[in-house]
């Protein structure tokens, strides 16, 4: 008889926490479902036309994209996020999160490297988690810093603590902050998340460098698996280091000299002979 009230006021107060908590899940949801509206009038062109249309203007921030990639594909996929980096960040700082176990398996991320890709390595900081949940927090908390222009996660594997509800925290942080999230997945397999875009890399065959470069420009062969707000597609894209920004392939890799505006175009005189 004692007891009763008890369990009737214990199981009123969890019902009612339950309520709380759904109702917040659903807030949290609607806020994630409704942006696209934020994020039309927020997006930076990649410089790749056919993935920007695709894109609905380029890529989206304040919202978290995630890239995929098999193990021996990490070198191409580290390089296509350091460009969208570069593209998102403008003036503002990069943090780059990584768990120990990623360094061992793909060795340090070479500043000198980042720079020849055209990010400045004294705006870069870098961020060693001893493990996934370590990573997790940091790029939480870093999200929510609105003084960064994007975080860059990199975990290597798959991982179990990297579900739907840590996507969820992430993207929240995202959006309350306008920083950009890019999760560099190497050898993971893509699971339901609330990521905005979500790529597949792989490495392209580069152009034949010029006399004075010992390689051509860096090419990659993206796939977009999930995009929000439009389709979805595979191309490759070309990275121009000098003006930071990707494009479609050239098609003459090497500089060609334009016609003398004084002398008749040849194709024009050979098809004036056969006439």
């Amino acid at each position: 008889m004692i007891l009763s009230p008890n369990r009737s006021h214990f199981g009123g107060s969890c019902a009612t926490a339950r309520m709380s908590a759904l109702a917040t899940l659903r807030s949290q949801i609607e806020r994630i479902e409704t942006a696209e509206v934020v994020h039309h009038h927020d997006r930076v062109a990649l410089g790749h036309g056919e993935v920007d249309r695709a894109l609905k203007g380029g890529l989206a921030r304040a919202a978290i994209h995630e890239v995929f990639c098999e193990g021996r594909q990490g070198a191409a996929a580290t390089g296509f996020v350091t460009g969208l980096a570069g593209r998102v960040t403008v003036r503002k700082p990069l943090l780059w999160v990584r768990q120990d176990f990623s360094e061992l398996e793909t060795g340090a991320l070479s500043m000198s490297g980042l720079a020849e890709l055209g990010l400045d390595p004294r705006r870069v900081v870098m961020v060693r988690a001893a493990d996934v949940e370590s990573a997790l927090r940091t790029s939480a908390d870093a999200l929510a810093c609105d003084a960064l222009g994007a975080v860059v996660l990199e975990l290597w594997g798959e991982t179990r603590q990297f579900d739907l509800v840590a996507s969820r925290k992430l993207t929240l942080a995202a959006q309350s902050s306008g920083v950009t999230g890019l999760l560099l997945r190497m050898a993971a397999q893509p699971l339901p998340s609330t990521a905005e875009t979500r790529w597949m890399l792989r490495a392209a065959h580069s152009p034949p460098g010029s006399a004075w470069s010992a390689w051509g420009a860096p090419r990659f062969d993206v796939e977009l698996l999930r995009n929000r707000h439009g389709p979805c597609g595979r191309w490759i894209m070309e990275w121009k280091c000098d003006e930071c920004q990707f494009n479609e392939p050239s098609a003459y890799p090497q500089p060609v000299a334009a016609a003398p505006a004084d002398r008749p175009d040849p194709a024009v005189l050979q098809q004036r002979r056969a006439g």
